[in-house]
């Protein structure tokens, strides 16, 4: 029998998008550094990771941006849908 309850035991904590651009810039950060320099595969993977993390960081902004601005609707959709 189905029910409305999550599957998943414990749901993950989400990082809000200010974490979200701390970790990106960390990223971007350590890609740069002498660390790296031997290894260009992983420096390209860790600056494109930092890129991708701050892109979903600036869509969050603006679904909850578009959300307040048209009363909370998109919100509830996307908590419906499992949130973000």
């Amino acid at each position: 029998m189905a029910t409305d309850e999550p599957t998943n035991a414990s749901p993950a904590s989400q990082m809000t998008p200010n974490e979200m651009s701390g970790l990106a810039a960390r990223l971007r950060a350590r890609a740069d550094s002498v660390l790296f320099r031997d290894q260009p595969e992983q420096q390209s993977d860790m600056r494109t990771a930092g890129r991708l993390i701050e892109h979903l960081a600036q869509l969050h902004t603006a679904i909850r941006t578009a959300a307040a601005a048209t009363n909370d609707a998109i919100a509830r959709l996307v908590e419906h849908v499992g949130g973000l």
